[in-house]
């Protein structure tokens, strides 16, 4: 007996996929003679790098994981994306406590400061990477994208992020990085736990980065962007803290004057809005 009893959805769960995986796949420490077939508690525990008392807790029902925890299981396992959902629906991850939904405005302030610079693309970003506020010229640069309520889901979830995006690896691996780093200031911020089991569930790209341990690196400040209608960009990406609203920050996009990425942004100014351009 293993302590699990039948209503142990998670455990079963755990179980049944372990038995799948052939031990040969798992590492040369995994090669010899086998009792049950697939992978042992151990060895699973292992590659998910968790102890085995943990992991033995897991299946017998007497822990809930949380979703890093279940984003390393899915790596571990071998999980497909429809295997990977089920998962997190049997886990119910624990995100430690959780307030109600953080409302998050922008001071008026900052508006004004943003819709100012007619030449320099311009949003804020919350605490869940939620894109709050954009100028026009943002607006523009970001018009092809149908998820373009949140950065990470822009990367991630939206067809026109590997082309817009044009080092997309690079891009998608500190976007990771940076939210595993916010994550860790505000633990129990619920639309982080939301966006991350999201996230886990519908992109397999996300969940393998979500599962390694590495820190990864910040996006260079030069970037690459392409947009239809004036190609390829290289800008310049600045990031400011705004003092007043904890967590809110205010990202920029500059152009070296005279470039060809210069004459780009006022071109695509022109075609969004032919107005930005006159006095008010």
């Amino acid at each position: 007996m293993d302590g699990a009893d039948t209503s142990n959805a998670l455990g079963h769960f755990l179980r049944r996929h372990r038995a799948l995986i052939r031990p040969e796949l798992a590492g040369p420490q995994t090669a010899g003679r086998r009792q049950v077939p697939g992978l042992r508690r151990d060895e699973v525990a292992r590659l998910a790098g968790l102890s085995t008392g943990y992991y033995a807790r897991l299946e017998q029902g007497r822990r809930r994981p949380s979703r890093q925890t279940v984003a390393t299981l899915v790596r571990a396992l071998r999980l497909d994306e429809r295997a990977a959902a089920e998962l997190y629906r049997l886990a119910r991850p624990v995100v430690g406590r959780q307030g109600p939904a953080r409302v998050e405005r922008v001071a008026p302030e900052v508006l004004r400061l943003m819709h100012g610079w007619r030449d320099v693309p311009a949003y804020v970003l919350g605490w869940s990477q939620d894109v709050l506020a954009r100028n026009p010229l943002a607006g523009a640069l970001h018009s092809r994208f149908a998820h373009d309520d949140n950065m990470l889901r822009m990367i991630f979830l939206d067809p026109a992020g590997r082309e817009f995006f044009r080092d997309w690896s690079e891009t998608a691996r500190a976007a990771v990085a940076d939210l595993r780093e916010i994550a860790l200031k505000a633990p129990g911020e619920r639309g982080l736990a939301e966006l991350v089991g999201e996230l886990s569930i519908k992109s397999p790209p996300f969940r393998r980065l979500w599962a390694e341990r590495e820190s990864g690196q910040a996006v260079r400040r030069t970037i690459r962007l392409s947009h239809p209608e004036v190609h390829e960009l290289h800008l310049s990406r600045e990031v400011f803290l705004i003092a007043g609203a904890p967590g809110q920050r205010l990202v920029t996009y500059q152009a070296e004057p005279g470039s060809r990425s210069a004459d780009a942004l006022a071109l695509l100014a022109s075609l969004a809005a032919p107005d930005l351009g006159e006095s008010s």
